[in-house]
């Protein structure tokens, strides 16, 4: 699909997929944008083919230009800060930064500035980009890796519906303690909030269901490398569930593990991403960090 940014405005020019398709149909079904949304662009007739405010039940013809107000300036999630961020993948929607172990993916007050969005804000300031940029989802603050941004409302829209509907697949590195001996296998229970704890979480039958898959990539030395992807995205997930079967993150002292590492050695490495503007998958890889390289053979990793 041919596509670009003029001012504060998304042009797709229709092709013959969405040949005879209509304005509502697109907004409604393809990307399923919420009702206030389509409301206030109906509204406001800033939605334009060909130029000029549109019939949205005109059956739309190919080769025609639909052009979306996608892209108006607005407050950043956080105050612009830097550095910048390594860049894994950007476009006129979304934004995918590395983020290192030991910050936070967003503030969770006023007064904290150097977490990643406060990065990736910074890195929008400097391209003079004033986006109201948004972390889609969230990493520990010791975990490093891949985290997903959007560049306005409707990407944000749009890339949380398909994180909810598990249509985002997250790929992680984690070195546990022990040798697991199972070659794959699923975790299914329930994680809940740890009454005793202000911050940790446990398995509870009464808790959010949640499902965890993992691969044994390698033993070694006493730990093992498992490659995990969450079918669901519970608060220290893959922590809780990883010990709960006997194999604690190695450095991860909350849920018992060895205290080789200041933090957990977890590591977002991939998302795959079903790009909901362009009809293209997005597969986007953040380097294994050397604090996990160091324990394994490099050849494990992808």
């Amino acid at each position: 699909m041919h596509t670009i940014r003029q001012n504060q405005h998304w042009v797709m020019y229709i092709n013959a997929e969405l040949d005879g398709s209509t304005i509502e149909a697109i907004l409604s079904e393809k990307w399923q944008l919420p009702k206030k949304m389509i409301h206030l662009w109906r509204m406001d007739r800033s939605i334009l083919l060909n130029g000029q405010p549109a019939n949205w039940r005109q059956p739309l013809e190919q080769g025609s230009s639909l052009a979306f107000p996608f892209f108006k300036p607005g407050s950043f999630g956080a105050e612009p800060v830097p550095p910048s961020p390594s860049i894994l993948y950007e476009d006129d929607h979304l934004v995918v930064a590395d983020k290192p172990a030991g910050i936070k993916t967003h503030p969770n007050d006023p007064d904290e500035r150097h977490t990643l969005l406060n990065g990736v804000s910074y890195h929008m300031s400097v391209k003079d980009d004033s986006l109201p940029v948004r972390h889609v989802h969230r990493l520990d603050e010791g975990t490093s890796g891949a985290v997903l941004f959007s560049k306005h409302e409707a990407a944000y829209a749009v890339l949380s519906r398909l994180l909810e509907q598990k249509e985002i697949f997250r790929t992680y590195y984690a070195v546990v303690d022990g040798p697991v001996a199972k070659k794959s296998g699923t975790i299914k229970k329930a994680i809940g909030k740890d009454r005793h704890h202000p911050t940790r979480r446990r398995i509870s039958p009464n808790g959010q269901a949640a499902v965890t898959h993992f691969e044994r990539v390698a033993v070694q030395d006493g730990r093992s490398l498992l490659k995990c992807r969450l079918e669901t995205g519970r608060t220290h997930q893959i922590r809780v569930h990883l010990s709960s079967i006997g194999h604690p993150i190695s450095g991860d002292a909350l849920y018992g593990g060895s205290g080789i590492s200041p933090h957990p050695l977890l590591h977002a490495a991939k998302l795959t991403i079903p790009h909901p503007f362009v009809n293209d998958c997005v597969t986007v890889l953040a380097p294994v960090p050397d604090s996990i390289k160091k324990l394994f053979l490099t050849t494990f990793f992808e």
